[in-house]
């Protein structure tokens, strides 16, 4: 009899839960409390709690109760797979923000903001510059008076367009480049990260350089906002040090009169009430073994998928997320005692301030290929360069200079899918191929760039061996 996997929340990650989940043989039932597109048998339902079955120790089982148009249910599932995320519960922290009893223009959290109608000719304060401060404060100032962006720490702004017009990830996230940047001394690689981000232009120049531009945070991916800061209609302020009945009063002693709205574009508390402390967050740090399995239950039939921040995009991280809990409840795969899980959530842990800092905003923050393999070595996934260099040598060159996707860990293994290789080999073709409309002649040269590639690849070869002896 297949197992029941209770599935909380549709969007990204319940979506492709549910899909591993009817891979592996499990019997998913999703619950999502919106009615929005995701949610395949019960919409607008509310998880209020998980529990343990009162025979957890040997069952591993969960009572999951539910609230639907006021009527309470309860169900049993032998697993759960929590995909409701962490962009659930604004933080808003007012508090950080004196005189905002007396202000008497419109405050919101950012999540509240749908549309630019009805902002005209106002005069907007975004408090953030992360990805949705930016995105909103670029959408405002085309129909606002003004719009001011207040910043604490600064950041990073890169486009999307990348080397040779392909996406910024396609070009950045290659195993190559990843070896590159865990080969050469750190100090190197934050002063090639400054270098590389002011290329496009000098973050100081427009008031952006990050507070600490050594550490490796998430970076804003704007291709307009340079260019609205350029001609004046967003303006980079520093952090607000007092709120007036219509003023902000900032850090550097700047004020700012007749301010209409601001939005509160502040970031989410990590809370998953319904969970009853099973997943905590203590002393800035998320106690999940991977970010997925809690390391102390008796048995491992609860995780979350996509509580992280990866460095690169979340649909391959939850996709091998999922595939390995999946094969973690059927009992193909075992997890390591607590005692080792809590030992390797300390060092990630400590990693990652390292790497990231020690901001509320960086407690999900990871490396993107590094967290991909782990994953894809728990599963039996990973594929093998080396040995591919001797049997397939243009589909390894691609592995490992091209972009890494989730086309990698279809190779081999549980999931193997036959076209995989075939999509890897094709990608760049068809990414290009839709921006192709106009028909031109083209120049056939010698692929020396393949060439180079290959030398490239049986010198790290050579050196990997090198180290062995």
């Amino acid at each position: 009899m297949a197992k029941k996997v209770a599935v909380i929340g549709a969007g990204v990650s319940g979506l492709i839960s549910l899909k591993c989940c009817v891979d592996e043989g499990l019997e998913p039932t999703c619950f999502e409390k919106t009615e929005d597109i995701g949610g395949l048998w019960r919409f607008k339902t509310t998880v209020l709690s998980v529990k343990k079955h009162p025979d957890f120790a040997s069952s591993g089982q969960w009572v999951v109760v539910t609230e639907n148009n006021g009527k309470e249910q309860s169900a049993v599932f032998d697993g759960v797979m929590v995909c409701n995320g962490h962009h659930i519960i604004p933080h808003l922290p007012l508090e950080s923000f004196p005189g905002i009893q007396k202000f008497k223009g419109q405050y919101f959290h950012s999540r509240q903001y749908k549309h630019p109608e009805g902002f005209e000719k106002k005069r907007i304060l975004v408090i953030g510059i992360g990805n949705s401060a930016s995105d909103i404060a670029v959408e405002l100032c085309k129909k606002a008076a003004q719009v001011f962006i207040s910043t604490r720490h600064g950041s990073w702004v890169m486009s999307r367009v990348s080397k040779d017009g392909y996406a910024w990830d396609l070009v950045y996230h290659t195993r190559f480049k990843t070896m590159l940047r865990n080969a050469v001394p750190r100090r190197v690689v934050k002063w090639m990260m400054e270098k590389g981000m002011n290329q496009w232009f000098n973050h100081e120049n427009y008031g952006l350089v990050p507070q600490n531009k050594y550490l490796v945070k998430e970076p804003v991916v704007n291709d307009d906002l340079p260019s609205r800061i350029l001609y004046g209609a967003i303006k980079v302020k520093s952090r607000v040090k007092e709120l007036t009945e219509t003023s902000a009063i900032f850090e550097d002693g700047t004020v700012e009169e007749n301010i209409d709205i601001i939005v509160f574009a502040t970031g989410y508390t990590v809370s998953f009430p319904f969970l009853e402390d099973l997943v905590k967050v203590e002393n800035n740090m998320v106690s999940l073994y991977k970010f997925m399995f809690p390391p102390q239950l008796e048995k491992s039939t609860l995780a979350c998928i996509g509580l992280i921040q990866p460095l690169g995009s979340i649909f391959p991280t939850v996709e091998l997320q999922a595939r390995w809990v999946t094969r973690v409840f059927k009992g193909l795969c075992t997890l390591p005692s607590e005692r080792t899980m809590m030992e390797d959530i300390i060092k990630r842990n400590k990693k990652r301030i390292d790497m990231f800092g020690e901001s509320n905003s960086q407690i999900l923050q990871t490396n993107y290929i590094e967290y991909l393999d782990e994953l894809a070595v728990e599963i039996g996934v990973k594929p093998n360069i080396l040995s591919l260099l001797l049997k397939d040598p243009k589909l390894a060159v691609k592995l490992y200079f091209g972009p890494c996707n989730s086309y990698q860990y279809r190779l081999v293994g549980p999931g193997q899918w036959n076209g995989a290789r075939n999509a890897i080999v094709t990608q760049k073709r068809r990414i290009l191929k839709p921006l192709k409309t106009r028909a031109i002649k083209t120049s056939s040269t010698f692929p020396v760039s393949f060439l180079l590639k290959i030398l490239g690849l049986l010198a790290v070869v050579v050196a990997f061996f090198s180290q062995l002896q």
